[in-house]
C-alpha cells in the first residue's frame, strides 16, 4: 500500500493511493498515518477494507509529510563507503547516529528555505525507514518485522553548521523545512528487498546523485537491530539510513552548495519522487 497524508499544513488527513493513482480518504478507517495505525494490526484492517468506495480526493491537494506526529527521526552517517570517501571520513566500524528535529519535517515538495547564516546548504536523498510496532532489543533477524514501510528522505544539511561551528552534527541537520519526507510511505510488503532500491537526485536537472541501497555499509535489518539496542523505537519513528555520493561537499574541484531559485528532484525506486523549489530566508 501507498499511504500518504493530504491536505494544509497541520490539517493534512490520511489518504491512500490506489494502483490507479486515485487518492482516496481514509479518514472512517484511521486518523492519521501515525503512531499505532503504523501497526501490523492497523495496516491489515485498511488492506481488507473496500477501498474504492471511499471517498476520492479531487483536485490537486498539498501532499504532507507522509507520517504525523514522528516522535524520532533518526539519522545514520558515512552509511555508503563511496559517500565516506567523498567527505574524507572513514567507514565507520559501527553505525553513526545522530537525530534531525522533527520540526525540520515538511512534505514532499514543500519549499525548503536556506536558514539565516547558511553558508554551505546541501542535499541528501535518502531511504526512510518508518517503524511500525515498538522496537527494543529485536535482534537483526527480527528487525524488519518492526518496520511498518519506507519512504523518501531528502536530509538536507548545512554543512558549514555541521562540521565546522562545533559540537554534534544535529544544529547541520534541523533547520526548518531540512527534513522532507514522502509522498508515501510503501508498506514493507510492496518492498522485496529494502537493500536493492535504485535513488537519485537532481538540482537544475543535473543528476548529482545515482546510486542503490545495496552499497549500504549498515543495511536496514542492522540498523533497526542496533539503534534498538540504545533507545527503544515507536510507532511513526523514521530512521533515515545515509546517502551514496554526489552531495555537494564531494563536488570536485569546487563543492557546489544549494542557493536560492534552485530546483531539487529525487526520487527512490518504487516509493515515489520528490520536488522541492529552494527559497531565500526572509524572515
Amino acid at each position: 500500500m501507498k499511504l500518504l497524508r493530504v491536505g494544509q499544513k497541520g490539517r493534512e488527513r490520511p489518504a491512500i493511493r490506489l494502483e490507479d493513482g486515485t487518492l482516496r480518504d481514509l479518514s472512517s478507517l484511521v486518523d492519521d498515518i501515525a503512531g499505532e495505525a503504523l501497526s501490523d494490526e492497523s495496516l491489515q484492517k485498511i488492506r481488507a477494507a473496500d477501498l474504492g468506495s471511499l471517498p476520492t480526493i479531487e483536485g490537486d491537494e498539498r501532499i504532507g509529510p507522509c507520517v504525523g506526529r514522528v516522535g524520532k527521526f533518526i539519522c545514520v552517517g558515512l552509511n555508503y563507503a563511496d559517500h565516506a570517501a567523498e567527505s574524507g571520513m572513514a567507514v565507520p566500524s559501527e553505525p553513526v547516529l545522530f537525530m534531525k528535529a522533527t520540526s525540520a519535517i515538511v512534505g514532499p515538495n514543500d519549499d525548503v528555505v536556506i536558514p539565516k547564516g547558511s553558508i554551505k546548504p546541501d542535499w541528501e536523498v535518502e531511504l526512510g525507514v518508518v517503524i511500525g510496532t515498538e522496537a527494543r532489543y529485536v535482534s537483526e533477524a527480527d528487525a524488519l518485522d518492526h518496520v511498518a514501510g519506507y519512504c523518501v528522505v531528502n536530509d538536507i544539511s548545512e554543512r558549514h553548521f555541521q562540521t565546522e561551528r562545533g559540537g554534534q552534527w544535529v544544529k547541520g541537520k534541523s533547520a526548518d523545512t531540512f527534513g522532507p519526507i514522502g509522498p508515501w510511505l510503501v508498506t514493507r510488503d510492496e518492498v522485496a528487498d529494502p537493500q536493492a532500491l535504485s535513488m537519485w537526485l537532481e538540482v537544475d536537472g543535473h543528476r548529482y546523485q545515482d546510486g542503490s541501497t545495496k552499497t549500504m555499509v549498515f543495511g536496514v535489518a542492522h540498523l533497526v537491530h542496533y539503534i534498538s539496542q540504545f533507545m527503544s523505537l515507536q510507532p511513526g519513528d523514521i530512521i533515515t539510513t545515509g546517502t551514496p555520493p554526489g552531495v555537494g561537499m564531494g563536488i570536485k574541484p569546487e563543492p557546489v552548495w544549494l542557493k536560492a531559485g534552485n530546483v531539487m528532484r529525487l526520487g527512490i525506486e518504487g516509493l515515489g519522487e520528490q520536488r522541492q523549489d529552494v527559497k531565500a530566508y526572509a524572515g
